[in-house]
């Protein structure tokens, strides 16, 4: 998909941008919070999650999916193994530090029903449960289709016309 350092800029944007905003109105609604929090509150946290997201798939979780992904013994020349095992590591990284962020969140907000780690299991058991699907499935497709439809083929028009 990306092969160059703006192209994975450009990648890393749409889809922590996606995640992110499906990912918040889930925890939104497994929590019953939809209604609770006021449009400038919720506005603020996909601001806020979509940064910590970006910092944190950008510098550490992408770097370590890939390197774990493209270390596993599996043809590399089949497209659809690399892009399923970096997406399966991703959705592990990004979920075991996004529910770490979520819960330290919660907890400076006094909102905390439970203790600290079994918050964070919690948390983290459910994310896992709905962002490996909704990344596989949905986002991941969805991204990759607009990142070539309108990132690739500029890159491509830009070339073509010099």
């Amino acid at each position: 998909m990306p092969t160059t350092k703006k192209e994975s800029f450009y990648f890393g944007l749409m889809m922590c941008a996606g995640m992110v905003v499906v990912m918040t109105f889930y925890n939104l609604i497994i929590n019953d919070l939809i209604g609770e929090i006021p449009l400038k509150g919720i506005l603020l946290q996909l601001l806020l999650g979509f940064i910590v997201a970006f910092l944190i798939e950008s510098f550490i979780v992408g770097p370590v999916a890939q390197k774990l992904a493209l270390s596993l013994p599996f043809d590399k020349s089949k497209k659809l193994f690399v892009i399923l095992s970096i997406s399966f590591f991703m959705v592990i990284g990004m979920v075991l530090c996004m529910s770490l962020y979520g819960v330290v969140t919660a907890y400076l907000s006094n909102v905390l029903e439970e203790s600290f780690v079994k918050s964070y299991i919690t948390i983290a058991s459910r994310n896992f449960i709905f962002a490996l699907p909704l990344q596989l499935l949905i986002m991941g497709p969805i991204v990759r289709y607009l990142f070539t439809k309108f990132v690739k083929s500029q890159r491509m028009m830009k070339s073509s016309s010099l």
